[in-house]
């Protein structure tokens, strides 16, 4: 990473801010001439006759929805600041996805405010930093300036791309400071904001505000639709990506396999949705396995969880397990076919009307039938382990989840809207049933241990039942080894 210029001492006002200074810079001042120079002889690069993004007329409505929700209040929703990763260097930034939800904009640093209107509605503003300023220097010496970081958006590009009012959000915390009436924050996301409106909100009311951002995007609209769609098919070339990289009588590293996934992600999208699970043999029994530092070998099974993140943010989640060298060992198949039933009895609970857990104890049911089926209740029936939760030594986690822009979609949302609620046309979620066997249970067969499984789909609730926008992706046993031979030529 280059050091900048703007490391002069003598230019930047203040020494002690990390962000415009290092300690150990190569250049400790600025001759007059050099600021001039570099005031001058620039280009106009104002872009004109801009066009709205295609999610304006979509985030538009839903700030009219959320203005309908709380009138007479004053809302805010940051985007959020950088956090640090090491030093002085950053994470890639992410904005919150209740300001992309309501604005489409994914600016470090912004903020959008909707101020209560005399008509009884609101007036939403975008707070978002301009272009760097020549004349002062800012765009070269500052250490985020657009010298550094890269063009931003002018303030009249952004009102045009956005369909909403832009201002300096360098102005905002002081106006913030000075607001009355009630408010209602996003907290968490940037902490001047947070620190101009402590004593101006309560976490009651922010509580409030935050579960009901969430519960709007339990539903998805038409914009939100497509571009899962679009997550969900770039997913499908991210696995097949994977199948092609797989050596059949060689070890494939499990990073080598993240890197694939990782880089079909940055072609087509934004970048991985949440960090991809690449479990090779028995690190397949662990849910959350995200180290990838293993390998895969011929006759073990790999089982990948990965998702691409569209531009727009928002996210695929499927899961594949997949025998490395192309072909099911019986054992193997045996656990696979009863997780791939489980997944199909689930699917089938999908639709409009249905209870939301309908879905998950169809597949937990079958789960527990074939685990009964194997002797590993003893003496006890199907429904007394079912009652009693025995089954869920070896199914672990739920059945599946929202997604959308967050991986796990409306977190924050009302109970009895969610899980205790009842699916509804335009929802999306995930129907990932699994069984995990671990290593060193000595309550399973032999044969069993080590051996994870999962399949996992992302479905849209239709007003006739289900679609799988992951449906690019085989299911069954047969079908997969027929898919992965027919990839590898």
């Amino acid at each position: 990473m280059t050091d900048s210029l703007q490391e002069a001492e003598a230019v930047v006002t203040d020494e002690t801010d990390e962000n415009r200074t290092r300690k150990n810079g190569l250049y400790g001042d600025v001759s007059t001439e050099l600021a001039e120079n570099m005031k001058q002889g620039w280009a106009d690069t104002e872009r004109r006759g801009l066009e709205p993004i295609a999610q304006a007329e979509f985030t538009a409505r839903r700030r009219a929805a959320l203005s309908a929700r709380f009138p007479g209040e004053l809302l805010v929703v940051p985007a959020g600041n950088p956090k640090v990763r090491s030093n002085d260097t950053d994470y890639p930034f992410r904005p919150s996805s209740d300001y992309v939800y309501l604005t489409g904009d994914q600016s470090q640093d912004a903020v959008l405010v909707l101020e209560p209107a005399q008509d009884g509605g609101h007036r939403a503003t975008a707070y978002l930093l301009p272009r760097s300023d020549r004349e002062s220097g800012e765009f070269w010496l500052d250490y985020h300036g657009e010298l550094w970081d890269g063009r931003r958006n002018s303030l009249t590009e952004n009102e045009r791309l956005l369909g909403l009012p832009c201002e300096d959000v360098r102005t905002l915390t002081e106006r913030l400071a000075g607001a009355t009436g009630p408010i209602r924050l996003l907290r968490g996301y940037d902490a001047g904001v947070d620190a101009a409106l402590h004593d101006k909100v309560t976490a009651e009311r922010d509580t409030e505000f935050r579960v009901f951002l969430s519960e709007m995007r339990l539903i998805k609209d038409e914009f939100e639709i497509a571009d899962l769609r679009h997550a969900c098919e770039a997913t499908v070339r991210g696995f097949e990506d994977v199948v092609r990289l797989l050596g059949t009588d060689t070890p494939t590293l499990e990073r080598a396999i993240e890197g694939t996934f990782w880089t079909r992600a940055r072609i087509e999208g934004n970048d991985v949705g949440y960090a991809s699970v690449c479990a090779a043999g028995p690190h397949a029994t662990t849910l959350h396995w995200v180290r990838n530092d293993g390998e895969t070998r011929p006759g073990d099974l790999l089982l990948l969880d990965a998702g691409v993140e569209s531009r727009n943010l928002y996210t695929a989640d499927v899961t594949r397990t997949l025998p490395v060298d192309g072909r099911f060992t019986p054992v193997q198949r045996k656990v696979y076919d009863a997780v791939y039933e489980a997944q199909s009895a689930g699917i089938a609970a999908v639709k409009p009307g249905a209870k939301y857990r309908d879905f998950h104890h169809a597949a937990q049911r079958v789960l527990t039938e074939h685990l009964a089926a194997w002797g590993l209740f003893g003496d006890r029936s199907v429904d007394e382990a079912y009652e009693l939760g025995l089954f869920r030594r070896w199914t672990l986690a739920g059945t599946g989840h929202m997604i959308g822009l967050d991986v796990h979609d409306c977190a924050k949302a009302r109970t009895e809207l969610y899980v205790e609620g009842t699916l509804a046309a335009g929802m999306v979620l995930t129907v990932e049933p699994g069984l995990y066997f671990q290593a060193d249970d000595l309550t399973v067969p032999e044969e069993f241990r080590g051996i994870g499984v999962r399949i996992e789909d992302d479905f849209l609730v239709t007003e006739d039942g289900n679609e799988n926008l992951s449906a690019g992706l085989p299911r069954a046993a047969d079908e997969v080894e027929a898919w992965m031979a027919r990839l590898r030529g």
